[in-house]
């Protein structure tokens, strides 16, 4: 790992390319590396989605290597910086892609978040 890209993030929702924060168009730039899915279920929470790891189902979603400073930019996005407001928690996960794995980011919704949220049973934001 380069120290440009010390790390990864998977992306399931309003981050994914063509949504309405597409990581793509922050700085620093970050770099694709794939299409993949995790084990989880996913919630509508009106204009933005949340995930539960690990619930039955899978979810889709994009995997980019990041820079410490986009890092920092996603916290703010995901409402953890500059005062956590309580909706996501940052945790990490082992993510395949072919026969690579990664252990990326991933921004999860809180119990509490999440159990207002509508259920997307296709696991696809962008479907």
């Amino acid at each position: 790992m380069s120290a440009e890209f010390p790390l990864h993030v998977f992306v399931y929702g309003t981050l994914r390319r063509g949504a309405a924060n597409d990581i793509n168009r922050l700085s620093p730039s970050p770099r694709f590396m794939g299409i993949t899915q995790v084990a989880g279920r996913l919630v509508s929470l009106g204009d933005y989605p949340g995930i539960q790891l690990g619930k039955g189902g899978y979810v889709v979603g994009e995997v980019y290597a990041i820079s410490a400073e986009l890092e920092m930019l996603l916290d703010q996005i995901e409402g953890l910086l500059p005062i956590p407001d309580g909706q996501y928690r940052k945790k990490y996960i082992q993510v395949s892609l072919g026969a690579q794995d990664f252990f990326c980011l991933i921004y999860e919704a809180t119990a509490e978040t999440w159990a207002r949220g509508v259920p997307l049973l296709s696991g696809d934001w962008m479907a």
